[in-house]
């Protein structure tokens, strides 16, 4: 079983900076792609970032210049450094791993509370 456990979320002044961190858990794991999705109260889940194992990355329009998302393959880790926050950043961002093995399938963490005050 694959858990994906988050860290970093809180709370911080617009124009500030966070960072996320997750982390993949269990044997011999492949993963294809991981991320972060975000969800604002009232919303639908979106992309934030994702990273594929061979460093291709993709970015909302809206984070583009001010999030940067990185990997470390041999860990299983993946990170959101998240700079200039805007409180439409506010949401609760969630972990996201698309597995290849053992089974093939897609993953999702908790998911941590980030908070940008105006």
């Amino acid at each position: 079983q694959v858990q994906l456990v988050e860290s970093g979320g809180g709370l911080v002044q617009a124009g500030g900076s966070l960072r996320l961190s997750c982390a993949a858990s269990g044997s011999r794991l492949s993963i294809n792609t991981m991320g972060w999705y975000r969800q604002a109260p009232g919303k639908q889940r979106e992309l934030v970032a994702t990273i594929t194992s061979g460093g291709s990355t993709r970015y909302a329009d809206s984070v583009k210049g001010r999030f940067t998302i990185s990997r470390d393959n041999a860990k299983n880790t993946v990170d959101l450094q998240m700079n200039s926050l805007k409180p439409e950043d506010t949401a609760v961002y969630y972990c996201y791993a698309f597995s290849t093995f053992p089974l093939t399938r897609a993953y999702w963490g908790q998911g941590t509370q980030v908070t940008a005050s105006s």
